[in-house]
């Protein structure tokens, strides 16, 4: 079986991307804001002017760092049924780490996020199948921002078995984090050999680095973790109006990254994150469901592939308020489009609009519509069996294949059988089993996993240190 597969790049178009890259990773170059980082960056063969933070990168240098890195890695979960392995050719849902905003699924509106919210969208996370990496989806305000990361992972690691994503502030509470996981783990060398947490990396386009981010970095790596990548260019604001343009400048700022990562830990795995957006003329906001966004996401993809990374793209968004007609042309067009080009994951779900709220049906609705895209990737088989000549002779004209064989044998598998979440009904069945919308059917399943999804906790003696390493985090 050939997986469908979508190209939008030639050859002479990778190649002219890397040119253009490279030439503006050696001519403009970045700025740095990070004083270890800088020389690191110096002892590696990088031009660093001191004075102005601005780093240079020679075209060998980056090639050098291409070569070192790691391109597949597995994330582990509690349980080891759930791991999720990145460069495999596998493609993964992960739902958001974190939003401040909050669509209560009650009345509609949207409100502040709360602790309840958090443990809410876990636990959904954890009952849905095509949920891989379960993220926070809340930034509760009942916990202060000093050390809120910390108190959201140990909710994670908590409320769920399998793999985790949230937010990280800073470098600080970024070792309190890893020191959660590796107690869950069993152990730092344990957390070395089974990584169970990336560290994310954004560059500010265009062509800046955070100190914060960096620092984050170091400490993830540090304790052998990998690093996915994900600057988030806008075409016309952060960066060129041509798309062109906006991914040889996006890509530049992941190559840079590549090269901080090694410099810090050579060999250190890599998710190629290519997360560019386009900024709206009318309103100069970020745009999620821009049809520019899907090319942009699947030329990321192609881009990732010349180099052998595993790519996270930011597609299956939106920028719709309510789960309505636009909510479905805007998520599935950009989710075909990078699960055809060969994405490996995608980020975030359960988001309402551009990062407008977190929503427990908005996750729901991503890792349905994430079904029904697997579908569609993986196509169909055409050999002696599957094109059927022999039951189609003994059904003969007029007749049908409801009661044969060959169709028990295959309807499941050649057929997407969709949830209850779909509607398939004839009119009147529609009409009076309620007239229910897709976000009716979609609060109903919300609720139903929440009543009756438990999750496996863990031993209370481990829960304990959970518990003490977050309090040692509220001292920060």
């Amino acid at each position: 079986m050939g997986r469908i597969s979508l190209s939008l790049l030639t050859e002479t178009d990778l190649g002219q991307i890397h040119s253009a890259s490279l030439q503006i990773l050696e001519r403009t170059g970045t700025v740095i804001h990070h004083s270890d980082i800088l020389k690191r960056l110096a002892d590696v063969g990088a031009r660093v002017n001191q004075a102005g933070e601005r780093v240079f990168f020679p075209p060998e240098l980056v090639e050098e760092s291409l070569a070192k890195a790691g391109r597949r890695y597995t994330l582990f979960g509690r349980d080891p049924k759930k791991n999720v392995a990145y460069g495999d050719g596998h493609f993964s849902l992960m739902s958001s780490p974190g939003q401040y905003s909050w669509i209560d699924l009650e009345t509609g509106l949207r409100r502040s996020a709360t602790l309840t919210d958090a443990v809410d969208a876990i636990r959904l996370g954890d009952a849905l199948e095509n949920i891989h990496v379960v993220g926070a989806m809340a930034q509760p305000e009942e916990f202060s921002d000093r050390y809120r990361d910390v108190a959201l992972t140990a909710e994670l690691l908590k409320r769920t078995t399998k793999p985790t994503r949230c937010w990280v502030k800073n470098g600080a509470t970024a070792e309190y984090i890893i020191e959660l996981y590796a107690a869950v783990a069993g152990g730092r060398d344990r957390l070395r050999r089974q990584p169970m947490v990336e560290a994310f990396l954004e560059p500010i386009s265009p062509l800046q680095f955070p100190e914060t981010g960096l620092e984050i970095v170091k400490v993830f790596t540090e304790a052998g973790q990998p690093v996915s990548i994900g600057p988030m260019a806008m075409a016309s604001g952060t960066a060129p109006a041509t798309l062109a343009g906006t991914l040889a400048l996006e890509n530049a700022e992941i190559l840079a990254s590549i090269v901080i990562i090694q410099s810090l830990a050579p060999g250190c795995p890599v998710m190629y994150g290519g997360i560019p957006h386009i900024m709206d003329p009318k309103t100069s906001i970020c745009s999620f469901g821009s049809p520019e966004q899907g090319l942009m996401a699947a030329a990321m993809v192609e881009i990732a592939r010349s180099y052998g990374f595993p790519c996270y793209v930011n597609a299956g968004l939106t920028d719709a308020k309510v789960p309505d007609a636009q909510a479905g042309i805007e998520k599935a067009s950009s989710m075909i489009l990078a699960a055809l080009a060969g994405a490996d994951t995608f980020g975030h779900s359960g988001i309402c609009g551009t990062d407008h709220a977190g929503s427990l049906l908005w996750l729901v609705l991503d890792a349905e519509l994430f079904d029904f895209v697997k579908r569609i990737a993986r196509g169909f088989e055409v050999n002696e069996e599957t094109l059927a000549t022999s039951v189609i002779d003994v059904v003969g004209p007029a007749g049908n294949f409801l009661a044969e064989y060959h169709t028990v044998e295959h309807f499941r598998r050649e057929l997407w059988l969709p949830s209850d979440v779909w509607t398939r009904q004839n009119f009147e069945q529609w009409r009076n089993e309620g007239q229910k919308s897709i976000a009716d059917r979609l609060t109903g399943q919300v609720r139903h996993i929440l009543d009756t999804h438990e999750v496996e906790p863990l031993e209370p003696k481990l829960s304990a240190e959970l518990d003490r390493i977050v309090a040692a985090a509220k001292e920060l």
